[in-house]
């Protein structure tokens, strides 16, 4: 689809008192990944947050080999600048459950990575994609070694490990206080407070988690 008819298609979608109606972004979205999809993000100008957050919807709705859609992913990450961006690309992307060993060997490449949205890029997708028995130990080491020196890479790990106290409360638990627990001060006690805020844990480990705050 050509990025002149998706412009033309985005100025007539109803804007809200909170600005475009994401439910509508969506569906120009899937609309683009059945058209062509290629044309629109080949020549997307990523000139306004609505041609990003499309770029990241189409990304995930697109059907085209698994190499493709990495390299379109891969193509898009230096222009994501805030968590918006971020987390609507890593949780659209619902072929890495298809193929988790080529996405996951892909994440890894970032796994490094001391720029905040290629560390939260990494933190989102696993939480977003990888929380199962097969996945769920190494997500936790790869957690325990990402970067966390900015607020938002420090807002995805705490995120990832809130969420994966709710799915394996034992395993979280563990993970937090474990003497190999690398987490900064900042990032444990945020992960600590989504725990408390999340409706997947227990009334007794959300209670637990006020004795370990570290100060």
């Amino acid at each position: 689809m050509k990025l002149s008819e998706v412009k033309k298609e985005l100025g007539g979608i109803k804007r809200t008192t909170f600005g475009i109606s994401v439910p509508e972004l969506r569906k120009l979205a899937k609309k683009v990944a059945k058209d062509n999809y290629k044309e629109f993000v080949e020549n997307n100008d990523f000139s306004t947050f609505e041609l990003k957050l499309l770029h990241a919807f189409v990304i995930g709705y697109a059907e085209d080999d698994i190499n493709a859609l990495l390299e379109n992913f891969k193509y898009f990450i230096p222009f994501v600048n805030c968590w918006e961006i971020n987390d609507s690309l890593c949780q659209n992307f619902k072929i890495a459950r298809k193929y988790p060993d080529a996405v996951w060997k892909f994440l890894m490449g970032y796994k490094k990575s001391k720029k905040e949205f290629e560390s939260r890029i990494v933190s989102v997708t696993l939480l977003s994609h990888y929380l199962n028995d097969e996945y769920i130990d190494r997500v936790i080491e790869v957690l325990n070694s990402l970067n966390t020196d900015d607020y938002y890479s420090q807002m995805g790990v705490a995120w990832a490990v809130a969420t994966i106290t709710g799915k394996y409360p034992e395993k979280g638990l563990n993970y937090l206080k474990s003497g190999n627990c690398n987490l900064d001060k900042t990032t444990y006690n945020k992960a600590l407070q989504k725990i408390r805020e999340s409706f997947r844990v227990s009334a007794e480990i959300k209670t637990l988690t006020f004795s370990m705050k570290k100060q």
